[in-house]
């Protein structure tokens, strides 16, 4: 199996790095690692457009080598299924590990959860794992300690099995790994991140003022069932997610309406 490994800590972060040599020891693996030069976290899904983007090859010092990129992780996936490495056409998306968990509402910012997501728009199975500090804290900070033995090694075994395991088209898999060793692993939905935002002013600078805005310690809903309920009793989350964000109750809702009722003033103006 082609396997193209990516991340959005950069390609030198320990957790890409503890996860490859994991997905090398797979038998019958073949492995592509293409990450950001640098940190790209938050980025969701942004992409490259209005330049060309820069890649270098990257020795890992055992062997082995990666390209890194400017871009972001989505990019990467898109230079691998574009042709970068030659003969190589990837049948499976792997990124991370995550320096720190992307559970309920992150995942709409992560770029972890990205690059998978793009590996499922591109019609390719995809996982997105992450870990927990060893602090255990449940939010997505990279300033702390991580151990990443166990979540590599989950993943390593998750990807052997892949063939096998009842991963519907266009779904990914996200995968949140606690801090301790785990108690087992729950199938989990999403749940509800609590922001505590608040604009805090940083310095003024020649008529300029600029703004902190982002709080440190958003916390979440206890609700059983979810991925932060999955952590939080020690056990690996797992998740799949979909693109199909349609709300069909909303549709039926909407059509009752009669939004077209709007156009005809309109219509009756141009006449």
């Amino acid at each position: 199996m082609k396997v193209l490994l990516t991340n959005d800590d950069g390609i030198d972060a320990d957790g890409l790095q503890a996860l490859r040599r994991a997905l090398l020891r797979v038998p019958g693996i073949e492995l592509v690692v293409i990450a950001p030069d640098g940190n790209r976290s938050a980025m969701a899904r942004s992409i490259t457009t209005l330049r060309p983007l820069w890649v270098q090859e990257v020795d890992f010092g055992d062997g082995s080598h990666g390209y890194s990129t400017d871009g972001t992780p989505v990019d990467c996936v898109r230079l691998a299924t574009l042709g970068l490495v030659e003969g190589f056409t990837a049948e499976l998306i792997v990124s991370g590990i995550n320096h720190g968990t992307n559970l309920g509402d992150d995942i709409t910012y992560s770029g972890t959860v990205a690059a998978a997501f793009e590996g499922i728009l591109l019609g390719l199975p995809a996982i997105a794992v992450s870990q927990q500090s060893a602090a255990g804290t449940m939010d997505f900070r990279s300033d702390q300690a991580f151990e990443f033995t166990q979540a590599a090694q989950f993943v390593a075994r998750l990807v052997e099995e892949i063939d096998d395991v009842p991963l519907p088209q266009g779904t990914l898999l996200n995968v949140n790994c606690p801090s301790a060793e785990a108690a087992g692993v729950e199938i989990a939905r999403l749940g509800k991140r609590i922001y505590r935002d608040e604009l805090q002013l940083s310095d003024c600078d020649d008529g300029r003022t600029s703004y902190w805005i982002y709080g440190p310690d958003p916390g979440f809903h206890e609700a059983a069932g979810t991925d932060f309920a999955a952590i939080a009793d020690g056990k690996i989350a797992v998740t799949p997610l979909h693109f199909d964000l349609t709300d069909i109750a909303g549709m039926d809702a909407l059509a009752a309406h009669d939004l077209a009722r709007l156009l005809q003033p309109i219509i009756h103006e141009r006449e």
